[in-house]
C-alpha cells in the first residue's frame, strides 16, 4: 500500500466498511452511519491504535479483539423461535393448513419485527415446506435502528438457542462468538418502517405475526390494532400473537380462535 492509499485507508470509513465486509461478511452499510461510526471510533480509541487500517490489521491478528468487535454489533437482540411450543403448532398445524388453503404463494407479514429474529424464524419454518426462494416475508417496525440491525442479521448464541439444530446448521455461520444469518434467508425478507397505530395496513395477508408487542399498548390502541389486523387478513387467514397477549373480545371483532395464540378470519 503506497503512502496516499495508506492515508486514505486510515481515515476512510468507506474503505473500512468494505474491509470489514471482506473480513467478516458483516455489512456496516445496514447500520445508521453516524451512530455506528461514532461507536466504532470509540472502540478503536480504546484499543490504542490510530486509523481504520491499523484497527483492521489488529482484528486480523488478535482473536479477542475480533470477537469483541463482532459482539459489539449484537447488542439488544431478541430471540428466534420465542416460546417454542407455539412455533411447533405453527410448524405442524398452521403452515400445512395455510398451504392447503392458499397454495405456496403466501402473503406473510411480520409486524413489529424488531431485530429480525421473527421474520427470519418464519422463513426458516416455512422452508421445511416451500423452497426458500419462493418464500417472502414482509417485515415492519416503527424503529429504523432495529430494522438496520435486522438487515445485518448478526445474533448472539443465546438469541438463536431455540432454533432447531438442522436449521441452525443450515442457515447460520459462526462469526467470532456471534452468528450470521444466511444471505439466502435475508434476501427473502423485505423490511419496511411502519407505524401500527398511524399507518395504512396492506390487505390480503394469509398470515400476520405480531407477538409480545401489543402488551405495551393501551387497551384502546390494542383493540384498534386487532381490528385492523382482522380487516387486513384474507378470508381464512391466521393471526399469530404472543403469550403475553390475548384477544378478549375476539368474537366481537369477528375472529375464530384456534387456540390462545392463533386466531382465524372465517369465510
Amino acid at each position: 500500500m503506497d503512502l496516499t492509499a495508506g492515508i486514505l485507508a486510515a481515515n476512510n470509513y468507506e474503505w473500512f466498511k468494505k474491509a470489514i465486509y471482506d473480513l467478516t461478511g458483516i455489512d456496516l452499510n445496514a447500520y445508521k452511519e453516524n451512530q455506528m461510526k461514532r461507536r466504532i471510533d470509540t472502540l478503536i480509541s480504546k484499543c490504542n491504535v490510530k486509523g481504520y487500517d491499523k484497527y483492521v490489521a489488529l482484528l486480523k491478528t488478535d482473536k479477542a479483539k475480533f470477537e469483541e468487535f463482532v459482539n459489539y454489533l449484537t447488542i439488544n437482540v431478541s430471540e428466534f423461535y420465542r416460546n417454542t411450543e407455539q412455533w411447533k403448532i405453527l410448524d405442524k398445524e398452521i403452515i400445512p393448513d395455510l398451504i392447503a388453503r392458499f397454495g405456496t404463494d403466501l402473503k406473510i407479514w411480520s409486524a413489529a419485527c424488531s431485530t429480525g429474529d421473527e421474520p427470519y424464524s418464519l422463513i426458516m419454518a416455512f422452508s421445511r415446506y416451500i423452497p426458500l426462494e419462493k418464500i417472502r416475508v414482509y417485515a415492519t417496525d416503527l424503529d429504523k435502528q432495529v430494522i438496520a440491525k435486522a438487515k445485518v442479521g448478526l445474533y448472539s448464541e443465546k438469541s438463536i438457542a431455540n432454533v432447531p439444530e438442522d436449521l441452525k446448521k443450515k442457515y447460520f455461520t459462526k462469526v467470532g462468538l456471534s452468528y450470521q444469518i444466511s444471505e439466502k434467508v435475508k434476501k427473502q425478507v423485505q423490511f419496511v418502517q411502519h407505524n401500527l397505530i398511524k399507518d395504512i395496513y396492506r390487505e390480503g395477508w394469509h398470515l400476520i405475526v405480531c407477538r409480545n408487542v401489543l402488551i405495551y399498548f393501551t387497551e384502546e390502541a390494542k383493540n384498534e390494532v386487532f381490528i385492523k389486523f382482522y380487516k387486513a387478513l384474507a378470508r381464512r387467514g391466521v393471526l399469530f400473537i404472543g403469550n403475553t397477549e390475548q384477544i378478549i373480545n375476539y368474537r366481537t371483532i369477528g375472529y375464530d380462535r384456534r387456540n390462545p395464540f392463533f386466531y382465524e378470519k372465517p369465510v
